[in-house]
């Protein structure tokens, strides 16, 4: 299983000349090792691209992704990341959602694939990250 990041997929939907290629080699991959999840939260961020549901969920299904449930574990773990991004100076009041989708991840062992690493290795230093080369992500 593998857990996939609303930047992957929007590299799709947007066709995005410098990650589009990327992504969907990415995704490929992942696909031979097992199921491609998203969750709740991906889920909304990518219905942004969308004018209705039915439109993102026919991408979705076309690209044999599943939407799972999060868990309270990783509910929980996003909150308590978030807590930790707070005292470090971090100025946003609500949790990000790359919080819940890191916590999600890492409470279900499954690697992320996203090109957004920053966060992810700070706030959860033991997350499995699928990501671009450093040299690429530059």
């Amino acid at each position: 299983m593998t857990l996939v990041d609303t930047n992957i997929l929007l590299d799709i939907v947007a066709n995005d000349s410098r990650w589009a290629d990327w992504s969907i080699a990415r995704l490929e991959e992942a696909f031979l090792d097992g199921p491609l999840l998203i969750n709740d939260i991906v889920y909304a961020e990518l219905s942004v691209r969308y004018e209705r549901i039915e439109d993102l969920d026919q991408f979705i299904e076309q690209a044999q992704i599943a939407l799972v449930p999060m868990s309270r574990s990783a509910l929980f773990l996003a909150g308590k990341a978030f807590s930790q991004y707070r005292q470090s100076g971090g100025s946003r009041t609500n949790v990000l959602p790359d919080f819940f989708i890191g916590a999600h991840a890492l409470v279900e062992n499954m690697p992320l694939l996203t090109r957004d690493a920053a966060r992810y290795r700070t706030y959860f230093k033991s997350l499995n990250l699928i990501v671009p080369d450093e040299d690429i992500s530059k």
